[in-house]
C-alpha cells in the first residue's frame, strides 16, 4: 500500500505542472496518529464527503426556495458541478485534480439556510451581538475545523482550507494568479483578517483553488438562468445580446465556451519545463471576461433581486431573528436543556467553554438544513412561508 503512494506520489511530479500542488506536500494541522495510505488531498475530499456538513447540503437553497420543482438547484448539485467543471480545467491544465475537488466540494459548507438572504440576516444578528459579520467562507473553515466529528474537526490540509477560505465567486475577476502561504500561522493570520474586514479581496495560495475560485462562477451562471427560465422570470432572449452572441444561450453552451476559453487563455507552466515565479495564472481572455461579468450583472437584476425570487425573505428574515433570540435567550437563563436541540452542546468542552452564547447560537443556525429551520421557527410560533 505504501510503496504505492510512493509510486503514486512520484507520477505526479513527472504527469503534473511544475507551478501544480503536490499531494506529497499537503499539510495539517496536527500529526495523525494513523498513518494513511491515501494521499493527502484525495483523502481530504472524502473526509468532507463523509461530513454531516455535506450531507445537509442536500436541502440547502442555492437560490430559489421553497419552490416544488425538483429541477431547480439546490446546494449539493451546485458543489457537485463546480467540483466536474473545475476537474476538467485542471486535467487539461495539468494541475492536482484532488486538490481541486476537496476545495469544491467544502467551498459552501458554511453556507446558511435559504443562501445569501440567510447569510445577510444572520451577519446582521452576529454584529448585534458583537460577533464578528457572518461570511460562509469563514463558516466553512469553522465548520470543518472545529465544529465536525463534537469539535474535534477533519484536520484538512493547508491548501484545501486555504481554497475554501479564498473561493469567493461573488468577485469578479478577469484573471486570478495565487499568493504563496508558508504555514497554519499565516493561514490564520489570514482568516483574521477576512473575518475582520469582509471587504478584503483575498487571494489563494494554490492555482488549484484559483480554478475552483472561477468555476464556481461558471457553474452558476447558466445554471441559474435555465432555473429562471423554468420558473417564468426570464424567457431565454432576455440574455442580454453580447453575451448570448459570444457565451451562447443555453447553460451548455455558456459552460462550454467559458471553459473552452479558460483553458486556452490561462497560463500554468507545462510538465518538464522550468517554473519562473509568479509567472503563472487562471484567467478568461478579455472579450470573454466583459461578457461574464455583463452576464452577472444581468442575473443579479432580473433573477436574484427580482421581486419574485425575494417575496419570502421578509418572513425568512424574521424567523431568523425570532430563533436567534429565542435560543440565546434560554442559552443564557441556562434552559436549553428543555427545547430537545443541541445547540453545539454535544461539542467538546474547549469549544462550549471558550464559546459565547451567541457564537453557539450562529454556529448552529448556520448548519441548519432549510426545512429543519423552518420546522424550527415554526415550532416557536413563527409565521413561516409556504412553500410553492
Amino acid at each position: 500500500m505504501f510503496e504505492l503512494l510512493a509510486a503514486l506520489n512520484d507520477e505526479e511530479t513527472r504527469r503534473l505542472s511544475p507551478a501544480a500542488a503536490l499531494s506529497a506536500d499537503g499539510r495539517r494541522r496536527r500529526a495523525e496518529e494513523r498513518i494513511g495510505y491515501r494521499q493527502h488531498f484525495a483523502q481530504d475530499a472524502d473526509r468532507i464527503l463523509h461530513s454531516r456538513a455535506y450531507t445537509r447540503y442536500i436541502d440547502k437553497t442555492q437560490v430559489f426556495c421553497l419552490i416544488s420543482n425538483d429541477h431547480i438547484t439546490h446546494r449539493v448539485l451546485h458543489v457537485q458541478l463546480v467540483s466536474r467543471i473545475a476537474r476538467t480545467i485542471g486535467r487539461f491544465l495539468r494541475l492536482n485534480e484532488d486538490l481541486i475537488e476537496a476545495i469544491a466540494l467544502g467551498h459552501d459548507i458554511g453556507h446558511p439556510p435559504f443562501g445569501h438572504a440567510g447569510e445577510h440576516v444572520l451577519s446582521s444578528l452576529c454584529s448585534v451581538h458583537d460577533l464578528p459579520p457572518f461570511q460562509h467562507n469563514i463558516q466553512s473553515v469553522r465548520a470543518l475545523e472545529r465544529l465536525e466529528r463534537k469539535g474535534r474537526g477533519w484536520n484538512l490540509t493547508l491548501q484545501t482550507l486555504d481554497g475554501i477560505l479564498c473561493h469567493d465567486g461573488e468577485v469578479h475577476a478577469a484573471r486570478l494568479a495565487p499568493e504563496p502561504l508558508g504555514d497554519f500561522a499565516g493561514f490564520d493570520a489570514k482568516l483574521t483578517a477576512k473575518s475582520a474586514d469582509p471587504a478584503i479581496n483575498l487571494l489563494p495560495m494554490t492555482l488549484e483553488a484559483c480554478v475552483v475560485r472561477l468555476a464556481d462562477t461558471v457553474a452558476y451562471i447558466g445554471r441559474d438562468i435555465e432555473d429562471a427560465i423554468i420558473l417564468g422570470l426570464i424567457r431565454r432572449d432576455d440574455i442580454p445580446a453580447g453575451p448570448r452572441q459570444l457565451l451562447g444561450e443555453t447553460n451548455g453552451s455558456i459552460v462550454y465556451s467559458l471553459v473552452t476559453d479558460l483553458i486556452g487563455h490561462s497560463r500554468v507552466t507545462p510538465p518538464d519545463c522550468p517554473l519562473t515565479a509568479g509567472t503563472d495564472y487562471i484567467g478568461f481572455s478579455q472579450p470573454v471576461a466583459e461578457a461574464l461579468d455583463e452576464l452577472k450583472r444581468f442575473n443579479y437584476e432580473k433573477i436574484y433581486l427580482s421581486q419574485q425570487t425575494r417575496q419570502h425573505i421578509p418572513m425568512i428574515e424574521r424567523c431568523y431573528r425570532d430563533l436567534f433570540s429565542f435560543y440565546l435567550r434560554h442559552l443564557e437563563d441556562g434552559t436549553s436543556d428543555r427545547l430537545h436541540v443541541d445547540l453545539m452542546g454535544d461539542l467538546e468542552d474547549s469549544y462550549t467553554r471558550y464559546q459565547p452564547p451567541a457564537a453557539r447560537v450562529r454556529d448552529f443556525i448556520a448548519g441548519m438544513t432549510d426545512d429543519y429551520f423552518l420546522a424550527q421557527a415554526a415550532a416557536i410560533g413563527c409565521p413561516v412561508p409556504p412553500r410553492l
